[in-house]
């Protein structure tokens, strides 16, 4: 089959963690024998911070890591209903520009044979319910929620009646242990500072325990003010900038633990919806220590494939036996894995995502799909 995904941008993950999941599923697609590719805004915010940062070559990069992702762009005057006219499958980001999500919409009324899907990914839901509510989701075959909370939100507000929970999940064709490299430093967390939504989580959970352990360690990610990465240069915490994603298991596997540290609007809102490091991390095999968050929806094993601290003093001592205890630490890394590998990488989620599709795509999808199915 045919997919075509609208989002902000599949070139840059500055800030845009979305890029992430998206990339691995179009890679899973690909590797079955479908095409995939992406259309995303000309001048998009992410990809012009992208470039403003690291300059151009930063996109020569992910062409060279990612070669086999093809994506455009489009401006004001692009012709939407021919870039779909083939497409068997439109997934729509809810990043999306409101009017193009209300097109496309339009075009699937008028007659378009594709399976037309909407994908949120963000709290907008619950934090900005008006952006959300104003979407015109009407002519939509499907809606993908990242979480169950938020999948019920869609239907209590009536935004869609096929909706579904679509977490986000770890690409394991790179997030995977790299035993050849040897850790160099005690902590890593790799994570953007984020409008004002973890700050104080950040000093608790990261900046203090680091600083109070005398710890070597990382710290990667954007839009840190002056003041904050003062804070961590004084903890002792080396900050590193922006990372392409694709090097963040490198990362990883130069550091001893790493922690998790979840906005504020997903731990007081959206229960059961990590952020996508904790797939990645786990996957990665490196010892995760967690700010609370409440796994609602049964994702992981707390306790046992990651360790939770309920503030900052419980980090602090979690930090200290995970890097003093080697038995500990081995058994995180085994049963994190184990769970990754078991549930939550972007294979799972084609299987869940074509599963989808089969029961609730359009006739040509499912037609295609029963026929694919007969063959085998």
């Amino acid at each position: 089959m045919r997919f075509l995904f609208y989002m902000h941008s599949l070139v840059s993950d500055w800030n845009h963690g979305n890029a992430h999941f998206l990339r691995g599923v179009m890679h899973d697609l690909i590797n079955r024998g479908h095409e995939a590719r992406a259309l995303e805004p000309a001048g998009s915010w992410s990809r012009t911070n992208l470039i403003a940062d690291q300059g151009a070559g930063a996109e020569d990069d992910f062409h060279r890591t990612f070669p086999e992702l093809k994506t455009n762009t489009y401006g004001l005057d692009f012709d939407h209903e021919a870039a779909v006219a083939d497409a068997d499958v439109v997934v729509v980001h809810e990043w999306t520009d409101p009017t193009i999500v209300s097109q496309l919409g339009q075009i699937r009324s008028r007659g378009g044979t594709f399976t037309l899907v909407f994908h949120d990914t963000h709290h907008r839901a619950i934090s900005a319910r008006e952006e959300i509510a104003g979407l015109t989701l009407g002519s939509y075959d499907i809606i993908l929620a990242f979480g169950e909370v938020l999948r019920q939100r869609y239907l209590d507000a009536g935004w869609g009646q096929n909706v579904f929970t679509w977490h986000e999940a770890a690409d394991t064709n790179r997030f995977h242990p790299l035993p050849q490299i040897a850790p160099e430093r005690d902590l890593i967390w790799v994570g953007n500072w984020g409008d004002d939504e973890r700050t104080r989580e950040i000093s608790e959970f990261l900046i203090e325990p680091a600083a109070n352990l005398q710890l070597s360690g990382t710290v990667r990610g954007v839009r840190y003010p002056g003041e904050a990465r003062e804070r961590i240069a004084h903890a002792g915490l080396e900050f590193g900038g922006w990372i392409a994603n694709a090097r963040v298991p490198e990362a990883f596997a130069r550091h001893r633990a790493t922690v998790h540290i979840p906005r504020r609007p997903y731990v007081e809102a959206l229960p059961g919806i990590p952020t996508i490091r904790m797939f990645e991390a786990l996957a990665c095999g490196i010892p995760l220590v967690s700010a609370p968050w409440t796994d609602a929806e049964n994702l992981f094993r707390p306790g046992v494939d990651y360790l939770v601290a309920a503030n900052g003093t419980a980090m602090k001592r979690h930090l200290r036996t995970v890097l003093d205890d080697a038995a500990l630490r081995n058994d995180l890394v085994a049963k994190g894995i184990e769970t990754i590998r078991s549930r939550h990488t972007c294979t799972h989620r084609v299987d869940e995502l074509l599963d989808i599709l089969a029961t609730h795509g359009s006739a040509g999808v499912r037609n295609a799909m029963a026929s694919v199915e007969a063959a085998e």
